[in-house]
This record gives structure tokens, C-alpha cells and sequence, in this order.
């Protein structure tokens, strides 16, 4: 009977101490030791190199593997010219409602859905983000490429303190590219999972344009279709994110709001599954670092009805 009791005097103190940790205003933390080891073993399973960073912003706490090394960014690099784009129209540059015309020579296969409108149709730079943020469109993104310069990339990117985040050419128009090495070993795009899980929470402290421009971004962010990475096993959980797909790398950044927010970026190369298949070894990989993360922090309470 005293050991009953001692239990259940034990279970009562632990409810109290996880119910404190859950007050408004304070953020419960995690076994990062426990999460830590679980990533490195997703990593070191996996037919290819994995590096990520997950980060909490309001506990500090971190955990990275790889996270300064450079690895391909595919399509994620997106997020570093829609943050360029809502950089220039903070600075009256550019207009969300400037108009862009689709012509044949624009039009580029992957995804996205202007490569199948008829020549001539008008969209606006609003339009374009949109479709570039939400459904990877290179079509789209390559008429913002060719509206902001890909320099002003770069700039805006180096003045956040991200000096290896670059986007090298417009997407299938590799003869366009202003770094030609680099774009030959990298891709449409170059980063590292340190530098894109900084964007992100630059994001969520309406630190990477204005509090007002960062927000409209998330909103964008937060209605990308793909599901097939890190959201894959998790639900009702908003999370801006972008991902990204090229035959040896599959990667995605996405920020979760937990109980707290939390940023994770997962970025493979060299992976030995090359197939777009939803099953591909560099999607089941980053599904399970995402199931992984989001367990290991409570989820934020429901509202009352």
C-alpha cells in the first residue's frame, strides 16, 4: 500500500510538473538527448548523406548534424526569392500587382502549371509568388527571377548573415546561371541546413523583411501543397514549409507551431534512391525526422469551444 501510494504521489508530482511546463507563456522542453539520437540513427540508415537542424525558438534548444555543410537546396531555394521579392516591395522597388506576361521562351517543364497556359496570359508578381511558394511552379519562378535579378538574391541573402544561400541559375535555364561551377555541382540552388533553418526563424520573428511582409510569406508558405516529407505523419499542426526535389536530393524546411515554435530542416544528397516515387528513401527519411521532432514536443492545447 505505501508503495501504492508513493506511485501515485510520484504520478500526481509528474502531472503537476508536465502541467506546469504547459502554463501559458512557458515552454515545455524535450529529451533532446532521446531526440538526438533518434535523428543521428534516421541519418545513419539512410543510402545517401542527411544533415538537418532542428531548432525550438522560444526554449533554444538545438540539435544539428551536418548543419554547416552545403547541400543542394532543389526547390527550397524558393524561399530565398520570395523573401528577395517582398524585400523589394517593402522598398517600393516593386509591386505585388506588377504585371508578368507568359511568353513560349518562359514556359519550363517540372512542376507547376504556366508551362501548360496558353502564351500571352498576364499574371501579377503576387500571382507568381503565390504559385512559386505553393506549388513549386519554375515557370513562375523564373519570371521572378528574371523581375528581381538573381544578384539581389544573393544580396538580400548575404545581408541576413546567410552567405552560402544562393540561387545560381533560373530553373531549367541552366545557360542562365551566374555561377556556373557551382550550379553544375549544386543545381537550381546552394545552402546549409544552419543557414535555412536561420531563414526560417528570421520568418517567424518578422525579422528577414517586416513583421507584416514575414507574415504574409508564412501565410503563402503555410498552403504549399507537398505533404510527402516532413508532414507526411503529422496532422493538424500548422506549418509554413518548402520543399524540394531533384533526382539525388530530396530536402524541406518547414517551422512547426507546437506548444512552442519550432524550425527543422532536412536536407539529403547523394542519395542512392533517385526515383519521384512517394515512397523514395529521401521522402521516408525526412517523414520519419518529422514524425520524430513533432512527438517530442507537446502540441499546443486546443481551444475551448
Amino acid at each position: 500500500m505505501r508503495r501504492m501510494a508513493g506511485a501515485l504521489v510520484g504520478l500526481s508530482l509528474a502531472g503537476c510538473a508536465h502541467a506546469q511546463a504547459l502554463v501559458p507563456g512557458r515552454f515545455a522542453r524535450a529529451d533532446t538527448a532521446r531526440l538526438h539520437r533518434t535523428l543521428d540513427s534516421l541519418a545513419d540508415a539512410h543510402h545517401g548523406v542527411l544533415g538537418y537542424t532542428v531548432w525550438n525558438l522560444d526554449t533554444g534548444e538545438r540539435l544539428e548534424r551536418r548543419g554547416d555543410e552545403t547541400f543542394p537546396t532543389a526547390s527550397l531555394i524558393k524561399v530565398a526569392i520570395l523573401v528577395t521579392v517582398y524585400d523589394l516591395v517593402e522598398k517600393k522597388m516593386l509591386s505585388l500587382d506588377d504585371p508578368l506576361t507568359v511568353l513560349k521562351i518562359d514556359q519550363v517543364p517540372g512542376s507547376g502549371t504556366l508551362q501548360f497556359m496558353h502564351p500571352g496570359i498576364a499574371i501579377s508578381v503576387r500571382d507568381a509568388a503565390w504559385l512559386m511558394s505553393t506549388i513549386s511552379d519554375n515557370t513562375a519562378t523564373n519570371l521572378l527571377l528574371d523581375r528581381i535579378v538573381i544578384r539581389r538574391v544573393w544580396d538580400k541573402m548575404e545581408s541576413l548573415g546567410l552567405p552560402h544561400t544562393k540561387v545560381h541559375s533560373k530553373s531549367f535555364v541552366r545557360a542562365a546561371s551566374v555561377a556556373m561551377d557551382s550550379s553544375v555541382k549544386y543545381g537550381l540552388g546552394v545552402t546549409t541546413p544552419n543557414e535555412m533553418a536561420k531563414l526560417f526563424a528570421l520568418l517567424a520573428d518578422g525579422k528577414a523583411v517586416t513583421p507584416a511582409a514575414d507574415s504574409a510569406m508564412l501565410d503563402i508558405l503555410a498552403h504549399n501543397e507537398d505533404e510527402t516529407k516532413l508532414q507526411r505523419y503529422v496532422s493538424g499542426v500548422r506549418a509554413p514549409h518548402k520543399t524540394g526535389d531533384v533526382d539525388q536530393s530530396r530536402v524541406e524546411c518547414a517551422l512547426f507551431y507546437l506548444q512552442s515554435r519550432v524550425v527543422v530542416c532536412g536536407l539529403t544528397k547523394e542519395n542512392a534512391d533517385k526515383s519521384y516515387a512517394i515512397d523514395s528513401e529521401g521522402n521516408a527519411v525526412l517523414a520519419r525526422l518529422g514524425r520524430a521532432v513533432v512527438e517530442a514536443w507537446p502540441r499546443r492545447a486546443a481551444a475551448a469551444p
